[in-house]
C-alpha cells in the first residue's frame, strides 16, 4: 500500500508540473475514477475537454474517446496511457463504409454514434452519445438519416423519434451479450427494483427496462426516483461510481459480468507513465480533425 500511495503522489505531482487534468469514463477501475478531475460519459466528457483550461489531457478511457479529446483541442497534448484500449463496436464501421452508404442514399444525413474513430467521424454530418442520440435525430432536418454504427441504439433511437432510419448493423459486444433470460431471474427475486437499461442493449431487454439511460443518465434516474434496489444493465463496472454515489442503495446486474476489457487496461502505473512521458500522445490529421469537428460541435450543440 505504501508504494500505491507514493504512486499517487507522484502523479498528482505531475499533474500540477504538466498543468494536466484526468478525464475518465464510468467503466474505469475503481482507482482511476478516484484519481480524476471529472468522471462522465462519452457525452460528459466531450464536453469536459471543450471546456477545460489544461495544457495535457490524460484520457483514462478507449481510444476513440481520446480523439474525440484531441478534436476539440488541437493545441493541447492529449494523452492516452493504454494506446492498446480500444473499442470492438468503433472497429465495425469505416469511412469506405460510409461512403459506401452516402451513395447509396445521396440524400441521407448521416448520424454518427460518438464510439467511432475520428476518420468516421469526419465523413458524417453529426456526432451523437447515447445520450442524446434521440434528440440529434430529432433535429435533422433531412429526408433520410443514415445511422451508425450501433444497431441497437439506432433502433432504440427508431422508436423513440418515428423516423425510419437506414442502421449500420455493428454492435457493442458488452451490452449485446445481455439477454433476457439473464435479466427476468434477477427482475423475479426483486421484484421491486427498478431496471434501468443501457441504449446499446438489445430491443427485446430495453422493453423489460423501466427506464433507458445513458451511463451519466443512470445517476439522474437513480436521484429522482425513490427505489432501494436497481438493476442495471450495462457494463457491470458501473456499480462502483453508483454505489459511491448512492451508498444507501443497492445496485444489481445479471452476473459479475459484462466487463469491458478495454475499458479496464488502463493502471495508475500507466497513468504516471503518461504524465512523465507525455506518451501515448493521441493526435489527428488537421484535414480529418477539421472534418470531424463539425459533425463533432453539432453534437455538442444539439444537447
Amino acid at each position: 500500500m505504501e508504494g500505491g500511495e507514493i504512486l499517487l503522489e507522484r502523479i498528482q505531482v505531475l499533474k500540477k508540473e504538466r498543468k494536466a487534468v484526468i478525464l475518465a469514463h464510468n467503466y474505469q477501475p475503481p482507482e482511476i475514477q478516484d484519481l480524476a478531475d471529472f468522471v462522465g460519459d462519452s457525452l460528459g466528457l466531450a464536453r469536459r475537454a471543450a471546456e477545460v483550461d489544461a495544457e495535457v489531457i490524460v484520457f483514462c478511457g478507449v481510444h476513440f474517446m481520446a480523439e474525440t479529446a484531441a478534436i476539440l483541442n488541437p493545441d493541447r497534448v492529449t494523452v492516452l496511457p493504454e494506446p492498446k484500449a480500444g473499442c470492438p463496436l468503433a472497429d465495425t464501421v469505416t469511412p469506405e463504409g460510409i461512403r459506401t452508404l452516402r451513395n447509396l442514399y445521396p440524400r441521407a444525413a448521416v448520424v454518427t454514434y460518438v464510439n467511432s474513430t475520428a476518420a468516421v467521424k469526419a465523413e458524417s454530418d453529426y456526432c451523437c452519445t447515447s445520450g442524446n442520440a434521440v434528440e440529434v435525430v430529432r433535429a435533422v432536418e433531412a429526408s433520410q438519416i443514415i445511422f451508425t454504427p450501433d444497431k441497437n441504439l439506432g433502433h432504440y433511437v427508431q422508436k423513440m423519434t418515428g423516423r425510419e432510419l437506414i442502421i449500420w448493423e455493428g454492435c457493442c459486444p458488452i451490452h449485446d451479450r445481455i439477454t433476457v433470460e439473464m435479466v427476468r431471474p434477477l427482475a423475479e427475486k426483486h421484484p421491486r427494483a427498478l431496471i434501468i437499461a443501457h441504449p446499446e442493449c438489445r430491443p427485446e431487454v430495453l422493453e423489460m427496462a423501466h427506464e433507458v439511460a445513458s451511463t451519466s443518465g443512470m445517476f439522474g434516474v437513480v436521484e429522482r426516483t425513490d427505489r432501494t434496489e436497481y438493476i442495471i444493465l450495462t457494463e457491470a463496472g458501473m456499480g462502483y461510481p453508483l454505489q459511491k454515489r448512492f451508498p444507501e442503495k443497492t445496485f444489481l446486474f445479471p452476473s459479475p459480468e459484462p466487463l469491458c476489457e478495454d475499458m479496464k487496461r488502463i493502471t495508475l502505473e500507466k497513468v504516471e507513465r503518461a504524465l512523465r512521458t507525455l506518451e501515448p500522445r493521441v493526435t489527428v490529421p488537421e484535414d480529418v480533425r477539421r472534418r470531424a469537428l463539425r459533425a463533432v460541435e453539432r453534437m455538442l450543440e444539439i444537447g
